[in-house]
């Protein structure tokens, strides 16, 4: 079967293109690449609107049962809808029974590395698709301190216009080392600081903090006596300064070493390759001193290498 779909590029100064999608008798990896790979959001989401009009199927479960493995759970991710994408990496995350918090860093990136609307959006697809919310499933699945925290990051609305208060930044970094200083990491004043400033003004904060007492906070809170709730406020901090730092540090785990965590992998190139890939490739090179590019050649394999390079920006 040949799916055909006229959409429109990026730019609207040029020409409409025609993509072509072959699935069923024998899939053709190649197009599903091509076509899916290079196309943005909306794009797809017209895609699979047309394909479910033509087909009386949804793409998604087509592509379902003809992809498999990595390349198959990659491309699905990319298809789908942001925020249902995330929603469901959410849920699949609250429902891992293991010790520390690996698995609970998308559930950090939504609320942290995403705009407000995005949280918003996931918050909404994932009461839709599980019959339940977020912060519901979080309160009940991830202890204390770890849940609260998490639960009052995924509930805020943060402003997200660029308002910057610096006496507030420096009375708040204050605040920040003094609940460092006693080992107070789960003071509530912590988790209201970091939940509800919008981020522009955690960033003056955070820089106000290394100016007025010497080190980066995230290198402070080590040693505070929780190494869960450390780990989990370093993803935090991260995540709100410098995004494309935590997203590189999570592929350079994910490759670096014995194995690979393609979930890891795909997860951070799939939900930034629309947002700061030039930023992340940058910062991987700071961390790492090797191309972010061929790191992910050299740890991967087939259609899932030459996706995620098309996701890379490469041409396949």
């Amino acid at each position: 079967m040949w799916f055909l779909l006229q959409t429109k590029t990026v730019s609207d100064s040029r020409k409409p293109s025609m993509v072509c999608l072959r699935l069923g008798w024998g899939t053709d990896e190649k197009a599903v690449i091509r076509v899916l790979g290079c196309r943005t959001t909306s794009q797809r989401r017209i895609i699979k609107d047309r394909y479910q009009q033509l087909y009386n199927e949804s793409l998604i479960h087509r592509l379902h049962s003809e992809l498999s493995g990595d390349f198959g759970k990659a491309v699905i991710l990319w298809t789908q809808d942001p925020p249902e994408r995330d929603a469901r990496l959410a849920k699949d995350a609250l429902r891992i029974k293991k010790k520390g918090i690996k698995h609970l860093e998308v559930i950090v990136e939504v609320a942290c590395a995403s705009s407000p609307h995005h949280l918003m959006a996931v918050r909404q697809a994932y009461c839709s698709l599980f019959d339940c919310s977020l912060e519901e499933d979080i309160a009940s699945t991830v202890d204390m301190p770890l849940g609260k925290l998490l639960a009052s990051l995924v509930s805020s609305y943060r402003y997200d216009k660029e308002v910057v208060d610096m006496s507030v930044a420096k009375s708040e970094a204050a605040t920040l080392h003094e609940a460092i200083k006693a080992k107070q990491l789960d003071c509530d004043q912590v988790a209201w600081i970091l939940c509800t400033r919008n981020f522009f003004q955690l960033r003056a904060t955070f820089n106000c903090y290394k100016l007025n007492y010497g080190n980066p906070i995230d290198q402070d809170i080590k040693g505070c006596g929780n190494e869960d709730l450390e780990s989990l406020l370093k993803m935090v901090i991260w995540c709100i300064d410098s995004p494309e730092k935590h997203f590189a540090e999570v592929i350079g785990k994910s490759i670096i070493g014995l194995g690979t965590d393609e979930d890891s992998l795909t997860r951070a190139i799939v939900s930034r390759a629309e947002i700061d890939t030039m930023k992340i490739r940058g910062e991987y090179y700071n961390m790492y001193n090797s191309s972010l590019d061929n790191a992910v050649i050299g740890d991967t394999s087939g259609d899932y290498k030459n996706f995620l390079m098309t996701l890379l920006g490469a041409k396949i």
